[in-house]
């Protein structure tokens, strides 16, 4: 090669060799972590904050009523003791059941705490909401048995939430507790929801929510790229679009890669349409933990200046609008889960109705009516909480 050619072919060399190191794991796209990390970030923003303390201080409604009843709450009490534990263990169905309940709960109560300490300004919420994250930051070390991805990304939800508002619009955390809590975050929670599961789709979705949650708190921007390209891999293998073909998509590293395999992963349904997810012929109850965390990841991402709603929003409108259609009272055709659906979502659409239909305007009449009929929507009591006060039609 004369000398020439190998001066001009260098610079498309490093060209490559650069896109290479820079491209992700998704079809070559880099995750944009970002540059610099949005705080408050996690599901809920600044401005999506002074929304609602605007809204509920004017007593507009629907968010007064939603703000009352989080008050009213044991979540949002003053006089409520953390029970942190050593270990949380948790068994399959929450048996055994060592700590998980009074973990969850109290990172619930942290980030209603922290809500409450936004909104009414008052400095006792904020330093409630210290001293829940305090007492497990100074004590927990482990999640065991099998449940512990699943719990770890329950509460590892809700942890960063409550940090985020506290850490970024209140003065009362001393640096070195704010410390522990990251080293808490990094050491107990991340390694355990950082690579994903194989199990059911919810289990991957809510670690993931724990994850890129974490990652923003932490500002891991590793740890937030991982966390997109895991969500990336397994939305569209968790809702169904016609447009997949005749069967759905597997998850990455899953191994499933024949029919069978692929509908018995689906609870056995062999007819998809759009909206369908992997977990609808298990229970309603499920499908929502999965909806929820999608919405939650993407409501986070889009708060980081890296708006994940448009590679999902086709999926995520059609699962919404088919739960709620049967929600609402529609008879269940005999092709779909052998005609019959089980339990119910819980208070899990407000936030993708409100990016999905007020933000990028699409037209949603079954989740529109299902979200409107069950405000104030409260909380699931694992990771979901609050959705009609922080994102009732608030334009973020």
């Amino acid at each position: 090669m004369s000398r020439r050619r190998s001066l001009l072919t260098a610079p498309l060399l490093l060209a490559a060799l650069l896109a290479t190191l820079l491209a992700g794991p998704t079809g070559g796209r880099a995750e944009a972590a970002p540059a610099t990390f949005v705080h408050p970030g996690v599901l809920v923003s600044r401005g999506q904050l002074d929304f609602t303390r605007e809204k509920v201080n004017s007593g507009a409604q629907p968010w007064k009523g939603a703000f009352d009843q989080m008050m009213a709450s044991k979540y949002a009490s003053l006089s409520r003791v953390p029970k942190p534990r050593s270990v949380v263990e948790c068994g399959s169905y929450s048996n055994p059941n060592l700590g998980c309940t009074d973990e969850r709960e109290d990172a619930i109560a942290a980030y209603t705490l922290s809500l409450a300490w936004y909104i009414t300004r008052d400095g006792r919420y904020a330093q409630k909401a210290i001293e829940i994250m305090d007492a497990w930051s100074a004590v927990i070390t482990d999640h065991t048995n099998s449940n512990a991805p699943l719990q770890t990304g329950w509460a590892g939800s809700s942890w960063p939430r409550a940090a985020e508002i506290i850490r970024y619009t209140s003065t009362a955390w001393p640096q070195a507790r704010v410390d522990r809590f990251k080293t808490m975050l990094r050491t107990v929670y991340l390694p355990e929801v950082t690579n994903g599961s194989h199990s059911n789709g919810n289990w991957e979705l809510s670690m993931t929510e724990a994850a890129i949650g974490i990652a923003v708190f932490l500002e891991d921007r590793a740890a937030y790229d991982k966390a997109v390209a895991t969500f990336r891999g397994r939305v569209p293998a968790y809702i169904y679009l016609t447009s997949d073909g005749a069967l759905p998509k597997a998850a990455p590293g899953s191994g499933l890669d024949t029919r069978d395999e692929l509908v018995r992963y689906w609870q056995g349904q062999t007819t998809f349409v759009d909206g369908l997810t992997q977990e609808t012929c298990r229970d309603l109850t499920h499908t929502g933990y999965g909806l929820a965390a999608i919405s939650h990841i993407a409501e986070t991402s889009r708060i980081q200046g890296q708006d994940l709603y448009p590679e999902v929003a086709d999926r995520l409108r059609h699962a919404l609008g088919l739960q709620a259609k049967y929600e609402l009272g529609e008879p269940v055709p005999g092709w779909l889960c052998g005609g019959t659906l089980h339990d119910h979502l819980g208070p899990v659409t407000e936030v993708g109705f409100n990016a999905l239909h007020h933000r990028m305007g699409y037209g949603m009449t079954n989740t529109q009516r299902l979200t409107e009929a069950g405000r104030p929507a409260g909380t699931n009591n694992l990771f979901v909480a609050w959705g009609t006060l922080t994102h009732a039609g608030n334009p973020g």
